[in-house]
């Protein structure tokens, strides 16, 4: 249902904007162009609890597990249990009713699960299996024998691993980092090398980062049936690509992991720092220190590495969450970055790996100037990017995810704020806006300031009604989470907007308020074409009356006045939304505006 008010409504960053502002947003769904977005339902797991919602937010479905849960092909629902996506040991496959249809446990004291896991159809075996990361752990001998600088202590070292097992819980698969790594400093040992000849490898002595207690933290991984390739992702920004095909011997663990061992498991790709392999420039300050450059560096924090599916717009390239830590940025945000791996220097598309460094770079200015960053360079095989305009509409520190469309939209969860949205592939609008309301502290229809991830989503998916997860099942829409009737804009509150506008603005004239969002006081100016009767009246966001600022005859001209946030009884009122009223004769603008105290 739509909001009802006594003004038209406004449109959907107007609100995400100013409200953000004033540190007060609204749960639940916030805007809807039915005509845009992709049909389906979205699937996101919060506080132990997974959800199903139409696009209003309506429950459909919960399962009494929510850690990062998705639909298989099969039509079962796979999480992890314990809620937190950085330690799971415990992984479940439930039907529709949350039975337990399977169950994997890591058991063994030394692999540490977290983070991502994936049901594949794995060709070579004829069956499906589970992948999984896992921080597999290292003695401090095992780390100088291969290498690491001496001069650092290696106690508690781990490097992740991606393990794979068959339905009945047996390991078939396994490739770790560990055994794909060079270094420069030992001659003496077997991973010797200059490390810009070695980019299938990674350094075990980066600058500033020493091998330690979970070294790559990987969060995200994929499987490409088509191909027979993983890919992960690490937290330090790049992901990898690894061959599993070459790699994996049916019905033989020992033969498959030696493979995934030796040098047909190095990367076939990597993307996101090549100054990791010295073919590349690092993140530092410039001279002027109170700039600085991201140099090549493409990814920082980034999530939910994956390959764009067959049949998808942009089959075949890489999709990813870029959070954009540690990118240097005065300003930073985040950005959905889609790569084609196999451009060249001139954009041709080779049907093979290209290094990215090969590739080379567009150099980017800033779209705005208000924005504050320098120039980037960016890779010429990011053929897709996307963030918002205000940098801090989705800025998201850890986790997130977006997924490619059938309609070419992609939709975006933002962690940080719980936040889900939909956007468009060429206008980059918003169709669909949602904010969880599960917090720490409960259920809220209204988000208040606090710290990142007070109400943190992993990711979100979409489904279509026609998923084999949803085929043949009750469908009907429950309440929604926080109990309340939906209140979300839709484009025919702009329209409406607009077209009334058209109809009662003729010769006055209402400004916009400035400054807004304003904390002390704000001037509003507003001109009529001949002398007639005036009143400005404040109203809060539910349409009661706060304040009159005027009501008098006015001759034809330009007029200011201000608000100082208060009431007819000079006390201040509370943060948030307000409307302010010109009703000139038979003539009535309204404006919209944030007050912050």
């Amino acid at each position: 249902m739509k909001k009802i008010l006594f003004l038209a409504g406004f449109f959907l960053f107007a609100i995400s904007s100013f409200a953000q502002e004033c540190f007060m947003v609204s749960t639940e769904t916030r805007y809807w162009d039915n005509a845009g977005t992709y049909s389906g339902y979205t699937l996101f797991g919060t506080r132990g609890t997974s959800y199903l919602i139409d696009f209003e937010g309506y429950v459909i479905h919960t399962w009494n597990i929510g850690t990062n849960p998705r639909f298989t092909e099969g039509g079962t629902l796979l999480d992890a249990v314990g809620g937190n996506p950085s330690n799971q040991n415990v992984w479940k496959e439930l039907d529709w009713a949350g039975n337990a249809l399977w169950q994997y446990s890591e058991t063994r004291s030394n692999y540490h699960g977290h983070h991502d896991f994936a049901k594949i159809y794995n060709p070579k075996l004829g069956d499906s299996t589970f992948i999984y990361i896992a921080n597999k752990d290292l003695t401090a001998q095992q780390c100088l024998d291969a290498g690491c600088d001496p001069s650092h202590n290696y106690t508690g070292a781990q490097m992740d691993a991606i393990v794979e097992v068959d339905m009945q819980g047996n390991v078939v698969w396994e490739w770790c980092f560990f055994d794909h790594v060079v270094q420069d400093i030992d001659p003496t040992k077997p991973t010797y090398g200059v490390i810009a000849d070695t980019p299938g490898r990674i350094d075990l002595n980066l600058r500033g980062n020493p091998v330690k207690s979970d070294w790559m933290h990987c969060n995200s991984l994929d499987y490409n049936q088509t191909l027979d390739l993983m890919v992960v992702n690490s937290v330090h920004g790049e992901f990898y690509v690894i061959d599993h095909g070459n790699t994996f011997v049916p019905n033989n663990p020992v033969s498959s992991i030696a493979l995934a061992a030796s040098s047909l498991g190095d990367f076939q790709y990597r993307f996101g720092d090549p100054a990791k392999y010295d073919q590349g420039d690092p993140p530092s300050v410039l001279d002027n220190w109170e700039k600085a450059t991201a140099g090549n560096k493409q990814l920082g924090g980034s999530h939910d590495i994956q390959w764009i599916k067959t049949g998808l717009p942009g089959e075949g390239n890489f999709l990813v969450f870029n959070n954009a830590e540690n990118l240097f940025e005065l300003t930073p945000q985040s950005y959905i970055i889609e790569i084609n791996p196999f451009l060249n220097a001139v954009g041709v598309n080779t049907g093979n790996f290209v290094n990215p460094p090969d590739a080379g770079y567009n150099i980017v200015n800033s779209p705005d100037a208000n924005l504050m960053k320098e120039k980037k360079n960016i890779s010429k095989q990011v053929v897709w990017r996307y963030s918002s305009k205000n940098n801090t509409s989705f800025y998201s520190t850890i986790g997130s995810s977006a997924q490619r469309l059938p309609n070419g939209n992609t939709l975006v969860c933002s962690m940080n704020d719980g936040h889900f949205f939909e956007v468009a592939p060429t206008d980059t609008a918003i169709v669909w806006e949602y904010i969880n309301p599960m917090t720490r502290d409960g259920i809220k229809k209204i988000k208040v300031d606090n710290y990142p991830t007070y109400n943190g989503v992993f990711r979100a998916y979409r489904y279509a009604a026609d998923h084999p997860a949803l085929v043949g099942h009750d469908l009907t829409p429950g309440p929604t989470m926080t109990g309340a009737t939906p209140n979300y804009w839709t484009p025919g509150d702009i329209t409406a907007v607009k077209n009334e506008e058209h109809r009662v603005i003729q010769d006055d004239v209402l400004d916009q308020n400035y400054p807004n969002p304003f904390t002390y006081s704000t001037t509003i100016e507003f001109e009529i074409a001949e002398s007639k009767q005036v009143s400005v009246v404040i109203y809060d966001f539910s349409g009661n009356h706060v304040k009159s600022l005027l009501n008098t005859r006015y001759p034809k001209g330009k007029y200011s006045l201000t608000w100082d946030g208060t009431n007819d009884n000079s006390q201040h009122v509370a943060s948030g939304m307000y409307f302010y009223i010109l009703m000139a004769d038979n003539h009535t603008l309204s404006k919209k505006m944030i007050y912050c105290r």
